[in-house]
């Protein structure tokens, strides 16, 4: 009886092995700027504002898609645009004395800042010695750095975070610029949650 034999070609590419590499390596850049672009991108910090979370120079994992399916939670680290008012502290809405700026510029800048959100739509907020109070309650956190007497520690007048913005803090509090300054961030800026830092190797671990 004669069985049926499967003939496998092989796939010939023009060139030999030196056009199935540059296939190889073209497939592979191909598939990294789709990662970066939809999945997930590596994103190095380039401040202390984060200290002692994140250190200078340290290197983290964004996911992209982290909030496709779900809002950004107070606690989570996301990396974002902020507001063109961002380089020079400019609040989009009138700024009293001892207050939070209640409103970002409506331009979104090209930079990326990564920080922590705080508050989110809705919310009431404080700042009592750099730890945000939100709806009366105060803040536990631990992690931060002691923020003194620099400006932004204390803004005792509360204000109401605008719908589908976050407000979002550094903290390192005395020494980060961020939404006390220039306002909450539209949720379509945010760019995605940090999952992990892989760099160096003694802070490897996931947030």
């Amino acid at each position: 009886m004669r069985q049926n034999r499967r003939v496998i070609r092989r796939l010939r590419i023009p060139g030999g092995s030196f056009g199935e590499l540059v296939v190889i390596v073209a497939l592979a850049i191909g598939f990294a700027l789709i990662f970066q672009a939809e999945i997930a991108k590596p994103y190095e910090i380039p401040s202390g504002s984060m200290e002692p979370t994140l250190d200078i120079g340290q290197r983290v994992m964004v996911n992209r898609l982290a909030y496709r399916f779900g809002d950004p939670s107070v606690g989570d680290i996301i990396v974002f645009h902020p507001p063109a008012g961002a380089s020079s502290d400019r609040c989009g809405a009138p700024h009293r004395p001892r207050t939070a700026c209640a409103a970002p510029t409506p331009q979104e800048s090209d930079v990326n800042f990564i920080k922590r959100v705080v508050a989110g739509p809705g919310d009431r907020l404080s700042v009592v010695k750099g730890h945000p109070v939100v709806n009366g309650v105060k803040a536990k956190e631990p992690f931060i750095k002691p923020c003194g007497n620099a400006p932004g520690c204390n803004l005792p007048r509360a204000i109401t975070i605008p719908p589908n913005d976050y407000f979002v803090m550094g903290d390192n509090r005395g020494n980060s610029d961020d939404s006390r300054f220039w306002g909450p961030v539209p949720r379509d800026w945010i760019i995605g949650q940090t999952m992990f830092s892989y760099w160096p190797p003694d802070r490897i671990g996931f947030f």
